[in-house]
C-alpha cells in the first residue's frame, strides 16, 4: 500500500502529505459519509420510532375495542331488561356513545355538557314514558329541563358518572395523543440533515484512513464523540423537553393504573345507567308532582293510553350483574397491561438524542474502543486523540475542534419539535390533574390523522384550562321526542320486583 501512495494532491479535507486518493475519491467519500450518518441515526433511533408506532397503535386499537364493547353490552342487557321501551328510545344512548368516541378521536366535544345533555334527554324520554296519559309537547318538555339539577330524578349516579368519564376519557385522550406526538417527533428529528461542516468532519473521521494507506485504523472514541456532539448538536437540544415530556408521560400513566382508568370506568356503565333509570322509576310520582307544580298540568291524551298498566312498560327480566358476562377483553388485553408495558419503554427513551453519540460512538459500530488509545485514527495519524470531548448541546460546540458549528443559529425544524413537545406536555400535565384543554377538531380541517388524532404542532393552550372552559359542543337533539308506538300509564309505585333487582345489582362506586 505504502509503494502506492502519491505525493500530495491538494485534498481539501484529508490531511496533506504522502496520499493515494484523488480529489475525485475524496468527494465520493465525502457523500458516502453523508449517507453512513445518516443510516447510523436512522438504525439507532429504529427501536424508539418503533416502540412508539406499535404502542400508539396499541392504545388506540384498545379504547375503540373498549368503546365498542361497552355499547354492545349496554345495548344487549338494555333490550333484555326494557324491551320495547329502550328500543324505541336508543338512540339517545346511540348518540351518548357517538359523542364520546367523537371526543376520544379529536373531536371538540365539551365532555361536561355532553353528559349533560345526555342526561336530560333521558328524563325527558323517562318523563314522558311515566306519564303517559299526558300529552307532553315540546316546551313542556323545555319546561322539565330547567328543573333537572332541583329534581335529581337519577339521584347520585350522573354526578358519579360525570367526574369518573370526564377524568378518565381526559387522561385516555390525552395519553394517545401523547403517544402520536412522541411517533412524529421521533420520526421527524431521526431523518438527519447534514451541514457540509458535519459533512466534512465525517469524512475527515471515517474515510481519510483510507486515504493514509490505513484502511483498518478506527476512530478514536473520544474524535467521534466530538465529531457526533457537533453533528447532532440541535438533536442534543431536543433532549429537556424531550425529558420533560417523558415525566408527563408517565404521571398520565400512574393515572390511567388508577383512578383515571378508562376501562374500570366503562365496563360497569350499563349498570351505573341502569341504577340511574331505576332510581327515577322508584321516585316517578314526587318527580312527576314537583314538575306539574313547577310547569303546570299538561292535557290529558285519552284512555286509550292512560289505560296501560306499568307492567307494560317496563319489563322487570333485570339479572345482577355477574362478572363472567362482561365484554370480551378490548383488544386481548387490559389496560394494566398496556400501562405497565409503555411504562418501562417510555423510561428507557429518557435521555436518548443527548446520548445517541455516545451509542454510536461505540466499537462494534464506529470506533477502535477504549482499549485501543494509541491505536486509533485522530484524524491526522495513528495515535492518542488529546481534545477533551465537548459537551451537549449547540451553544456547547463554539469551541468544537472538529465541527464548525454556528451556535448563532439554532434549527427551525428542531424548535418547531421542541415547541410540539412543550405543548403536549402541558396538555399532559392539565390531563394528570383531571382538567381538559383545547384539542383542534381534525374534522374541522378536513384532514384528521386518525384515532386520538389533533395538534402535533403549536396548538392554542392555556395551562389552567379545565374542562368547563372548553368550547361547548352540545350532543345533537334532533332526535324524536315522541314514541312510534302508543305510550303507557304512570308509573305510582313499581312492581316490587323491580325494587328488589335494583337493590341486588347495585355496586359500590369505584
Amino acid at each position: 500500500m505504502l509503494q502506492l501512495l502519491r505525493l500530495c494532491e491538494h485534498l481539501r479535507v484529508c490531511p496533506q502529505g504522502n496520499t493515494c486518493c484523488t480529489q475525485e475519491m475524496e468527494d465520493k467519500f465525502g457523500q458516502q459519509s453523508k449517507q453512513d450518518f445518516e443510516n447510523l441515526v436512522d438504525e439507532m433511533s429504529h427501536e424508539l420510532r418503533s416502540t412508539f408506532v406499535s404502542r400508539h397503535q396499541r392504545f388506540d386499537e384498545f379504547f375503540l375495542e373498549l368503546l365498542e364493547n361497552t355499547e354492545r353490552s349496554l345495548n344487549e342487557m338494555f333490550v333484555r331488561t326494557y324491551g320495547k321501551p329502550y328500543m324505541q328510545n336508543s338512540e339517545v344512548f346511540e348518540n351518548l356513545f357517538a359523542e364520546l368516541k367523537r371526543y376520544y378521536t379529536g373531536g371538540n366535544v365539551n365532555l361536561e355538557e355532553m353528559l349533560n345533555d345526555f342526561w336530560s334527554r333521558l328524563l325527558e324520554r323517562m318523563f314522558t314514558l311515566l306519564n303517559s296519559q299526558y300529552v307532553i309537547t315540546e316546551d313542556y318538555l323545555e319546561c322539565i329541563s330547567k328543573y333537572t339539577d332541583q329534581l335529581k330524578p337519577f339521584g347520585d349516579v350522573p354526578r358519579k358518572l360525570k367526574a369518573q368519564v370526564t377524568r378518565a376519557f381526559i387522561a385516555a385522550r390525552t395519553f394517545v395523543q401523547g403517544l402520536s406526538v412522541g411517533r412524529e417527533v421521533a420520526q421527524r428529528v431521526s431523518k438527519v440533515s447534514s451541514t457540509p461542516a458535519c459533512m466534512r468532519a465525517l469524512t475527515k473521521m471515517l474515510y481519510c484512513p483510507f486515504c493514509q494507506g490505513m484502511p483498518a485504523v478506527k476512530p478514536c472514541k473520544n474524535y467521534c464523540l466530538n465529531v457526533m456532539k457537533g453533528c447532532l448538536a440541535n438533536q442534543a437540544d431536543l433532549d429537556p423537553e424531550w425529558n420533560q415530556y417523558i415525566d408527563a408521560m408517565l404521571l398520565v400513566a400512574q393515572r390511567l393504573e388508577g383512578p383515571f382508568n378508562i376501562e374500570s370506568v366503562m365496563e360497569p356503565i350499563d349498570v351505573k345507567i341502569s341504577e340511574a333509570i331505576m332510581n327515577m322509576q322508584d321516585n316517578s310520582a314526587q318527580v312527576s308532582y314537583r314538575v306539574f307544580q313547577g310547569c303546570g298540568q299538561p292535557k290529558p291524551a285519552g284512555m286509550t293510553r292512560s289505560a296501560r298498566g306499568v307492567s307494560d312498560v317496563f319489563n322487570a327480566r333485570f339479572r345482577p350483574y355477574s362478572p363472567e358476562e362482561r365484554p370480551t377483553t378490548a383488544a386481548g388485553t387490559s389496560l394494566d397491561r398496556l400501562v405497565v408495558d409503555i411504562k418501562e419503554k417510555l423510561k428507557l427513551s429518557k435521555k436518548f438524542w443527548s446520548n445517541l453519540p455516545e451509542a454510536m460512538c461505540v466499537e462494534d459500530r464506529v470506533t477502535a474502543g477504549n482499549a485501543s488509545d494509541e491505536e486509533c485514527w485522530n484524524g491526522h495519524t495513528k495515535g492518542r486523540y488529546f481534545p477533551e470531548v465537548q459537551k451537549d448541546g449547540l451553544t456547547n460546540q463554539v469551541n468544537n475542534p472538529e465541527v464548525g458549528v454556528d451556535i448563532t443559529r439554532p434549527d427551525t425544524f428542531i424548535r418547531q419539535q421542541i415547541m410540539a413537545l412543550r405543548v403536549m406536555t402541558n396538555k399532559l400535565k392539565n390531563a394528570y390533574n383531571g382538567n381538559d384543554i383545547y384539542f383542534q377538531d381534525s374534522s374541522d380541517e378536513g384532514s384528521g390523522s386518525g384515532s386520538g388524532s389533533g395538534c402535533t404542532e403549536v396548538c392554542p393552550t392555556d395551562m389552567d384550562g379545565a374542562a368547563t372552559e372548553a368550547p361547548v359542543v352540545k350532543a345533537d337533539r334532533s332526535g324524536p321526542v315522541g314514541y312510534s308506538a302508543p305510550l303507557h300509564a304512570p308509573s305510582v309505585a313499581l312492581p316490587t320486583v323491580l325494587a328488589l333487582s335494583a337493590l341486588a345489582f347495585h355496586r359500590q362506586w369505584r
